[in-house]
């Protein structure tokens, strides 16, 4: 089993970006590429008829290198958008731009929140919590907006298996259809309808109540039936991001996948913690970096790190080096580091070479030199964590202290 983060109802942590070049295409500078990684889906293509098809095989441990990902349409290979999680409130704006001061090059051009995940009326979008995103987002067209959504109410409270799946059933069912229509119709007037929705995030784990473990099939139709209600909402242009963890965890990922036709962006949230030794353990696992990118190929899909950072192993330059390496050599349509302790390299301060080692490569793209070496990263023998986090390390501290 996946030794699991945890983070709050009300604040809860994470990351997004989207482009078609981490590395090198920051070389572009600020204002190249724009803030939609690919033409948004249209509202009257939503035929959602297609049945989800039997779960693929894992893929095998050392398969042939997979082929990069194709740029979405629309997406420029001049500039990578990306961003950083720095909290679920207003206060991350002024933050952002604070961490792009620090940078010194790249522009943050994602922000990234999280719903709560307490009530049904939290899920629907409070105005008062969107509003500042969506205003930040109108600010600039070049700008992204990913905005992680719970399934479920009570998404961090421990609900049994036994419970999930009744309510799995129920969602399935249309019984919470109009909770995810009013947040479609809440984002379409605040002025983000192109809002990517990073919906039941890490589906494939035990921490989250919208979890698909306890009944797949009802996972998979819940998911359609949820895209089905907010795509039907006037105005809408949401693109829906299936992001599970990295690896197995409690049932490999591919058994949730909903279908073609309701996803359109494969992520994987991918932290410097098991399963794995190394990062060519994190590259060639079952359901590992990639088993998404081959995946996602054959789907037609562009890839995303919603979530990623350090974690078990403490400060490890060498994974933050081969993630952004990884990236460089796999463009996604969106990535945001997470920026919390002990997950960030900013803010937290606990993993000076890690920080060292992300500033540094970005600055370096962005002043045009492509520090991304060819083919799939592997460990270094060098740079090796130097301060393991315990593995009975408790609950990640409140990222957000305005408990929004």
């Amino acid at each position: 089993m996946v030794i699991r983060r945890r983070r709050t109802a009300s604040a809860i942590g994470a990351t997004a970006v989207s482009a078609a070049v981490l590395l090198a295409g920051l070389a572009g500078g600020a204002n190249g590429g724009g803030g939609a990684a690919s033409s948004p889906p249209s509202p009257a293509t939503a035929a959602h008829r297609q049945a989800a098809s039997e779960p693929p095989a894992p893929a095998p441990a050392t398969p042939a290198q997979p082929p990069a990902t194709t740029a979405p349409p629309g997406a420029s290979g001049a500039a990578a958008p990306m961003g950083a999680f720095l909290g679920s409130g207003p206060e991350a704006l002024r933050r952002m731009t604070e961490f792009q001061q620090w940078l010194g090059g790249p522009t943050l051009r994602v922000g990234h929140t999280y719903l709560p995940g307490d009530l049904w009326s939290n899920i629907e979008g409070r105005p008062e919590f969107l509003r500042p995103w969506t205003e930040w987002r109108r600010a600039d067209p070049a700008r992204l907006l990913v905005l992680n959504v719970p399934m479920l109410e009570r998404n961090e409270a421990g609900v049994p298996d036994h419970e999930v799946r009744a309510l799995l059933r129920r969602g399935a069912n249309g019984a919470f259809d109009r909770h995810f229509r009013t947040l479609a119709r809440r984002l379409v007037r605040l002025g983000a309808p192109d809002t990517v929705i990073v919906l039941g995030w890490e589906m494939n784990g035990v921490t989250y109540t919208g979890r698909c473990a306890p009944d797949p099939p009802a996972w998979r139709a819940y998911w359609r039936r949820v895209v089905t209600a907010m795509r039907a909402v006037p105005g809408q242009r949401l693109r829906f991001d299936f992001a599970p963890s990295r690896g197995e965890d409690a049932i490999g990922w591919t058994a949730c996948y909903p279908g073609d036709d309701v996803v359109d962006i494969l992520g994987m949230d991918s932290y410097d913690q098991p399963p794995g030794e190394d990062f060519a353990d994190y590259v060639n696992q079952p359901y590992g970096l990639r088993h998404q990118v081959e995946f996602a190929s054959a789907h037609g899909k562009p890839i995303s790190y919603p979530e990623w950072g350090l974690f078990r192993n403490g400060d490890n330059p060498a994974f933050v080096r081969e993630m952004l390496e990884w990236m460089a050599a796999h463009p996604p349509a969106y990535q945001t580091i997470t920026d919390y302790c002990p997950h960030g390299v900013w803010e937290c301060g606990r993993s000076p070479r890690s920080t060292e080692v992300f500033r540094r490569e970005l600055a370096a793209a962005a002043a045009g030199r492509n520090t991304a070496r060819p083919g799939t990263p592997s460990a270094s023998p060098t740079d090796r964590p130097t301060a393991a986090i315990s593995p009975s390390h408790g609950p990640d501290p409140d990222p957000d202290p305005d408990g929004r």
